[in-house]
Formats: C-alpha cells, sequence, structure tokens
C-alpha cells in the first residue's frame, strides 16, 4: 500500500499537525510520501525529507498553489492519486477546504477526522460532538482521510533521508483569485502546538478583559490564548482563537478554562487535554463534569490572584 500525506506548511516549515498525518499515514502501512504543494516551498520539502517514516517528498512549487486554493490544489491530488491507495491529511482548515474536492471527484466517501486507525480499511472517529466514538469500515477503492492532529504521535522531524521529486499538475485553473488574508500575529505559541493554553469564554464581557485578565496570565506561563465561539461570536477575540469543535482542536498539557460554561461544542475541543483547570462562579457549569482542578468564585478575582503568584 503506498499513501499520500498532504502537508500543511507555511512554505518554509512544516505544521505540527503534519507530523501527526504521518504518523497516521505510516499506520496504514506501506510507503509513505508527502506533497508539498506552493510557492517557494523548498524549506518545508527540506524538513518534510526529514521526518521519519516518510520514504519520499513530492515538491509541487508553483504560483497557482502559492495560497492553497482549493480549486487548483484539489485536481493536482487527484492526479497523483493514480499511484497511491489512500491519501491523508491532518484536518486543517485548508485540508477541509481541499480534500471533500478529491474525493468526490474520486467518488468516494471521505473519512473525516480519524482519531484511530483499526487497520487499512478500518477507522475510528468521534462522532455526537464527541461523545461518542464510531468505528468505519470503507470498501473504496482509494481512502481520502483527514485525522486530527491530537490524537496521533507526532512523527518524529529528524532521522528521515527522504528523496525530493518536482512534480506539476494542472495549475491555475482560473475560477478563483486569492484577495487577501488578515491573520493575527502573536509571540505566544500557536493553539494547536501550545503545551499550556488559558481561554476565556463571554463571561469576560470585553475585548479589554482579555488583555487585562487572560492574557497576563497566558504570559507568565508562555501559554497560548483560546476562546469560547460565544466569545469569538461577542467579536471578544478573532476567530483564529476559537477551540471547539467548530474552532480549534486541542489537546496541551494544561487547559485553563476561565468563565467558560462549557457547552458541548466546546467540550469537544478541548477535554483530551492532560490536566483541565476550571474557573467559574457557577459551581454547576458543565466544565467541571470534566475538570481535574476547579475554583469556584468571579474570575476578575481568581485569575488576576493566580498571576500574582506566579
Amino acid at each position: 500500500m503506498s499513501v499520500l500525506v498532504f502537508a500543511d506548511h507555511d512554505n518554509a516549515s512544516l505544521g505540527d499537525a503534519t507530523l501527526a498525518a504521518v504518523t497516521a499515514a505510516g499506520q496504514l502501512g506501506g510507503d509513505v510520501h508527502v506533497l508539498i504543494a506552493g510557492k517557494g516551498a523548498q524549506g518545508a520539502a527540506d524538513a518534510a525529507a526529514k521526518v521519519a517514516g516518510v520514504s519520499k517528498v513530492l515538491l509541487a512549487d508553483d504560483v497557482a498553489y502559492e495560497h492553497a486554493l482549493a480549486e487548483n490544489v484539489a485536481p493536482l491530488i487527484e492526479g497523483l492519486m493514480a499511484n497511491y491507495d489512500a491519501v491523508v491529511a491532518p484536518a486543517t482548515s485548508r485540508a477541509k477546504n481541499i480534500l471533500p474536492r478529491v474525493a468526490a471527484k474520486l467518488d468516494v466517501a471521505q473519512i473525516s477526522e480519524a482519531v484511530g486507525i483499526v487497520d487499512a480499511s478500518t477507522f475510528e472517529r468521534p462522532i455526537y460532538a464527541g461523545n461518542a466514538i464510531a468505528t468505519v469500515k470503507s470498501s473504496d477503492a482509494k481512502k481520502v482521510i483527514t485525522v486530527r492532529g491530537t490524537a496521533f504521535a507526532k512523527a518524529a522531524t529528524s532521522g528521515g533521508s527522504a528523496s525530493i521529486e518536482n512534480v506539476s499538475g494542472t495549475g491555475d485553473a482560473g475560477v478563483s483569485t486569492f484577495a487577501g488574508a488578515e491573520l493575527t500575529k502573536s509571540e505566544r505559541p500557536e493553539l494547536t502546538s501550545a503545551k499550556i493554553i488559558v481561554s476565556g469564554g463571554r463571561a469576560l464581557g470585553s475585548a479589554d478583559a482579555f488583555k487585562t485578565v487572560i492574557e497576563p496570565l497566558a504570559d507568565k506561563l508562555g501559554a497560548a490564548v483560546g476562546a469560547s465561539r460565544a466569545a469569538v461570536d461577542a467579536g471578544y477575540m478573532p476567530n483564529d482563537y476559537q477551540v471547539g469543535q467548530t474552532g480549534k482542536i486541542v489537546a496541551p498539557q494544561l487547559y485553563i478554562a476561565a468563565g467558560i460554561s462549557g457547552a458541548i461544542q466546546h467540550l469537544a475541543g478541548m477535554k483530551d487535554s492532560k490536566v483541565i483547570v476550571a474557573i467559574n462562579k457557577d459551581e454547576e457549569a458543565p466544565i467541571f463534569q470534566v475538570a481535574d482542578y476547579g475554583l469556584v468564585g468571579d474570575l476578575f478575582t481568581l485569575v488576576p490572584e493566580m498571576t500574582s503568584k506566579l
């Protein structure tokens, strides 16, 4: 069996979720190849070649793939699938946009957000907002799979010596253009790779409260800052800070939830954290059901107090 991993990268380096996808691909058996599609992406290709378990890196370096437009990248993957039994990608926004198109073109059912590989045809994936795990078996000749990066160990970034092969696709399909991106720049760790996360909910009441209450604690801990969907919808924090089923799935060593009640969709995104600390004035809040430690009280008093003692 041969498996193609569609890499999530920034042209210079690989995303951590891609390393988890390499591990998942290895569990399917056979050779693991990594596809780097981008512009000026030699750095990412070099990094992929060093990843343990990777036997070949395919580099599609073209201006058409610079911004990972699905209309351009999906045909590239579809063409390459003639030589592969499965394509695996991390369940990131980029792959969620591209792989369903690949599955449709190949006329197969996509297996989304797999958290376990039973064998080459059988997979485990969460349903009901993560409250149950379904075991699904696919009889499709070609498998199209996205995997949760928090469910698989990250492949080692050294020890590999894969060859790099240049490939080409159909180029620009001419049906979409990249208009621009509004990116949040921060010196704090990225949410999906952070070992510690401090998240705030709607109870904070404003964006200023995030800056004066949540961010000082995060800075003391060297943590990433997250937010509930309610806080994001209220405009307190940008979309890319959202933790939850409709945001980012995280599993840090320590997750501190301040003013978050614990809606099902939020719990689905963080309940695999190793240690969960909940701070909420409502002792009946659902978040306490999954928390390892709970503080019942006013977050505007308790969080600054925690910060002052660090």
